[in-house]
């Protein structure tokens, strides 16, 4: 009996330019820099709060950067963190370490101590560049003596700002907003390390398409973060799929990228900064998407014509008064890419009916360096569905128990995949790895189904994974840092309905006997041991947690009881 899969239902259905297979080129992911540096030197790369930086430029100072660690003693397969927003310092040092030969570690700078040092102590980084913002917590880190970090490079936001925001930024909130930081004995400003290796001879390093360029951490179910290790030919053909999806939609040189997404994130890196900087467009950097005046700011100046986001973003400026009173012209943009979470109907059809552009819903995953589908931007777009595999990606769906017998047409299991970018594996987890990782497929715990034309469904996520905001929580994490709290006896956590978030964490505890502690006294203890993000913002106090025979706690049935409360309101 044929395979439905091996039919591939969804090429008749792809946009009438985009390639069925696709031819990948062998290179590393800095060849993209370099090329559209020699061909196209004087287009602007970067713009950030108003400074522009060409390719020439971008090239010629990660150059510096790869000079200046080669000189400081760092070798091919080392690694270095990058600890701060979507900066040009960020962009500058992502391909500076590349050149060097190094690994990057993209960290984010909404991590708590806790979380960073985790992290730091599973890589083994000894360079860390950071933002002098969090310079401070990157200290009280590195001095537990539990991480290998010894190179510590500080850049302040200013650096790249136009001068005369630089002087009011200077004046009026560098010290009130802690930029203002001395550096220790030992530590080195950026522009001072830059110096070093600025004119030198790019170090005389042999990088392969093999060779490992990032450890991308991810969330766990165990409440781990895991770092998958993508080689440069993983990532650079995803952007060459992405690249591929977009045929007949964007053009060379053309193309403005309005960047809020993280790059920190492998969605805003690889679908945001990789993809602008091999289709020689110009990037816009948003530091923080919150910052509503500032991103639609942006669109009003810099006209950009792609936009990918998370729906939390889309939601934001449908909603904004400003925008409904035509305050701001968005019209420019032409493409959205939305991930990470589900894109309602209503926010899709609201945010094309402002734009006049298209924005549809795609998925991808750390562990495949990242989108392995899309809905057509031409074609049809079924409410609900992730869309269909690109170009050169195979899927199955599998029974989830024996992880092999493949499932029919709209029966549900477990989607695995199979395709070029597919990390080669988690870093010193070789347990996981080989979980995860069977017979050249990925195994992505996504609970889905595929329709007879190819389009895919997401019916459940991994295990008890939290989406609020955009942002991926794992229950089993915040669950482990709520059980240190000395009131706690027991806790589960589960992600709860919310209007604005999509879905917020919520925490049903049992208290110890003649506790007195407050719901709101446990919410402000776990700010300091959980990124913003991640904290509970609900906590049930309850008699006992409902449990299996073998004692497993039913988190369905917590919710259960959720829904029926919210259902009585």
């Amino acid at each position: 009996m044929t395979s439905p899969y091996d039919a591939k239902p969804w090429l008749p259905h792809y946009d009438e330019k985009v390639p069925r297979t696709l031819d990948i080129p062998s290179h590393t992911i800095h060849h993209f820099l370099e090329e559209s540096a020699r061909l196209h030197p004087g287009h602007t790369a970067v713009i950030f709060r108003g400074k522009e930086i060409s390719y020439a430029e971008l090239d010629a100072m990660a150059n510096a950067v790869a000079a200046a660690l080669a000189r400081d003693g760092f070798r091919k397969g080392d690694r270095a963190v990058i600890y701060m927003p979507n900066t040009p310092q960020f962009v500058i040092l992502y391909f500076g370490i590349m050149k060097a030969g190094g690994i990057v570690i993209a960290t984010n700078p909404l991590y708590t101590p806790r979380e960073l040092e985790h992290q730091l102590v599973d890589c083994g980084a000894e360079t860390v560049f950071v933002l002098s913002l969090y310079y401070d917590t990157l200290k009280k880190v590195q001095q537990t003596g539990k991480t290998k970090v010894k190179r510590i490079i500080v850049t302040n936001i200013k650096e790249y700002l136009p001068a005369h925001l630089r002087l009011l930024f200077t004046l009026l909130k560098e010290k009130k907003e802690g930029h203002r930081v001395t550096l220790q004995m030992g530590d080195v400003w950026l522009q001072d390390f830059l110096a070093a290796g600025k004119g030198a001879p790019r170090p005389g390093v042999d990088i392969s398409p093999d060779d490992v360029a990032l450890l991308q951490y991810t969330g766990g179910t165990t409440g781990l973060s895991k770092g998958a290790v993508g080689l440069h030919r993983n990532v650079v053909a995803n952007v060459y799929m992405a690249q591929a999806w977009l045929t007949g939609i964007v053009e060379p040189q053309r193309e403005v990228c309005q960047l809020a997404l993280p790059m920190f994130h492998v969605y805003g890196m690889i679908g945001g900064l990789l993809l602008t900087v091999a289709l020689t467009g110009t990037l816009v950097l948003i530091a923080n998407p919150r910052d509503q005046e500032d991103v639609l700011g942006s669109i009003n100046k810099y006209k950009p014509t792609l936009f990918p986001g998370v729906p939390t973003m889309y939601v934001a400026i449908n909603n904004n008064p400003d925008v409904a009173a035509g305050k701001y012209d968005i019209k420019s943009i032409r493409v959205c890419l939305s991930g990470a979470a589900p894109l309602l109907q209503e926010t899709k059809e609201r945010f094309e009916a402002l734009t006049g552009g298209k924005l549809v819903e795609a998925y991808g995953l750390s562990e495949s360096f990242v989108a392995t589908h899309a809905n057509p931007i031409k074609g049809l777009n079924k409410p609900g569905s992730i869309g269909m595999p690109l170009p050169n990606v195979e899927v199955r769906v599998v029974d989830p128990e024996d992880g092999s017998k493949e499932m029919g047409l709209n029966e549900v299991g477990e989607m695995i995949i199979k395709s070029p970018t597919i990390m080669k594996g988690y870093w010193q987890m070789p347990t996981e790895t080989a979980n995860t990782l069977r017979d050249g497929w990925l195994y992505t715990g996504d609970i889905v189904r595929m329709d007879e034309d190819g389009y895919f469904y997401i019916e459940d996520r991994k295990k008890d994974m939290i989406i609020a905001g955009g942002f991926n929580i794992y229950p089993r994490e915040v669950e482990e840092v709520l059980a240190q709290h000395p009131a706690v006896l027991e806790v589960a956590v589960a992600g709860v309905q919310d209007p604005k978030r999509g879905e917020t964490v919520k925490a049903w505890i049992v208290k110890r006997p003649g506790d007195n502690t407050t719901a709101e006294q446990i919410v402000e203890w776990s700010k300091g041991q959980l990124a913003a993000y991640k904290y509970p913002r609900q906590i049930e106090f309850i008699d006992e947690l409902p449990k299996t025979i073998v004692g497993k706690v039913l988190k369905r049935e917590l919710i259960r009881m959720e829904k029926e409360k919210a259902g009585k309101k």
